[in-house]
């Protein structure tokens, strides 16, 4: 045995407090701009308060502050315990955290004052994307170099959906923002046209791909483990999904723009690639869940757990509606009605959201060195959350197809049947249900600040430091390990 060494988890622990506060944040503002669709005089007339200018700050605000700070803390924290050893590059690492925070802080304050690019997910402009891309280049250095100086030879898969994810979202997100700046506030992107909209998509679908899929699958390969409390089901299953997986997805991005100028040559090629996706998506939820095989028990007493399970059980849900979504009849009925918004939920708020609480919370007990200080809060927090999906995506479903079918209904002379206000006068009363459901998710969020602030609260009072953990001699097998504590 080597002598023991100390994982650096004080960045890991700025990562959980930052992503517990952007999850409130971001949901806050979600719920406001739902509730303007119920009362649209919310907005008192200020063109900063308008649900147009508000709804970016909610997306941004979720994916980016609050799934990518909890992507990087979980990041730092995998690569550290699968290859044991300590995080490369601490004062980088520090970087990172106060260079996203920074970047998130400047997007989300310039958005609301027309400051944007307009692009769907890309929203901030140019002098804000430079430093995002500084930042996420000193993210994979500091990932990168970790694994380099790892003392396990095997690479654990978690760390390749991990590395999958860094270096896809670098890629994409810096050839979708090259523009002209014409001042510090304006740029023009160099593409124009249905090139525009081609590669935006290919940004968009990939941002849901690599920044909302592959991290949050590396999170899952290594907490669903831990938390079940024995191996990956397969690990060789996992690896085939991985290669499946990144294969696949790069080309789906066309079925976001069904119908449109985009040659249709294109547009079934994203359809064929989007049901093939089906496959890799369903065996990484299917290795999840029966890695479980022989633990269900824990259900009964471990709310991470319950929060892990029920959010494989979305993610094949949302990914089966996605690929039949893409298909060109289906997506007739579907495009631009609220069953697409339900369907994004579907994935970020049942899978997304859920795989990072659960992953939070079983992270947070020995990033502290202290048990959480409520599990009753925990199962608040899960009935919560869970309630309030069902009762958003259910009314958006039902929303979005009762608008698809007003829309396309016409009279014997070809007229359309319906006016476009009387859509949206049939599906008022499930903007509000939208509403109160957003209200049940945002005060689940704010247990589980609570939660964690008590936990933390405690770890201090005592003094606690992260345990040091001996550093075993590298093992000769290929064959991964059982996960060290």
């Amino acid at each position: 045995m080597r002598p023991a060494e100390t994982y650096n988890d004080s960045i890991v622990r700025l990562f959980l407090l930052a992503a517990a506060v952007w999850g409130i944040v971001g949901m806050a503002i979600g719920v406001y701009v739902a509730a303007e669709m119920v009362w649209p005089w919310l907005s008192f007339d200020v063109p900063w308060l308008t649900f147009s200018r508000l709804r970016p700050n909610h997306t941004f605000g979720v994916i980016f502050a609050f799934g990518g700070s909890a992507l990087m803390g979980t990041c730092y924290y995998v690569v550290q315990r699968t290859g044991h050893t300590r995080l490369a590059f601490t004062a980088l690492a520090n970087f990172t955290f106060w260079g996203w925070q920074l970047g998130c802080i400047l997007a989300m304050a310039t958005m609301p004052f027309g400051i944007t690019q307009s692009k769907e997910y890309a929203e901030p402009e140019w002098f804000i994307d430079i430093a995002v891309a500084v930042v996420w280049v000193s993210f994979g250095t500091v990932f990168l170099a970790t694994i380099a100086r790892r003392r396990i030879r095997h690479i654990y898969v978690a760390n390749w959906y991990y590395g999958a994810f860094i270096a896809a979202v670098a890629l994409l997100h810096i050839v979708n923002n090259i523009a002209l700046p014409v001042s510090l506030t304006k740029s023009y992107p160099v593409y124009s046209g249905a090139v525009d909209a081609m590669v935006q998509w290919w940004y968009g679908h990939n941002a849901v791909a690599f920044f909302l899929t592959a991290g949050f699958l590396g999170m899952m390969y290594y907490f669903v483990p831990r938390q079940a409390q024995q191996p990956l089901w397969s690990y060789r299953f996992s690896i085939v999904n991985f290669w499946a997986l990144i294969s696949v997805y790069m080309w789906a991005g066309p079925h976001h723009l069904m119908y449109t100028a985009l040659p249709d040559w294109v547009q079934s090629v994203g359809m064929a690639f989007s049901l093939i996706l089906l496959m890799p998506s369903w065996g990484s939820a299917a290795n999840g869940l029966l890695t479980f095989n022989g633990s269900w028990h824990l259900l009964k007493t471990d709310p991470a757990a319950k929060f892990m399970v029920l959010s494989l059980v979305f993610y094949a849900g949302s990914t089966f509606e996605g690929s039949m979504l893409a298909i060109k009849t289906v997506n007739a009925l579907s495009h631009y009605t609220e069953w697409t918004v339900a369907h994004v939920h579907f994935g970020a708020l049942g899978w997304v959201a859920m795989i990072t609480i659960g992953s939070l919370y079983a992270m947070a007990p020995r990033a502290l060195g202290r048990p959480m200080h409520s599990r009753q809060g925990m199962e608040l927090h899960f009935w919560l959350h869970t309630v309030g999906v069902l009762m958003y995506i259910v009314s958006m479903w039902v929303a979005g197809v009762t608008q698809g079918l007003m829309w396309r209904a016409t009279g014997p002379d070809g007229s359309l049947t319906h006016a476009f206000i009387d859509a949206l006068i049939a599906i008022k009363g499930l903007y509000f249900l939208r509403f109160f459901a957003g209200l049940l998710i945002l005060a689940g969020m704010v247990v589980m600040a609570w939660n964690l602030w008590h936990t933390a609260a405690a770890a201090r009072a005592r003094l606690i430091k992260p345990i040091p953990v001996p550093i075993p001699e590298p093992e000769p097998l290929q064959v991964p390990a059982p996960l060290p504590a």
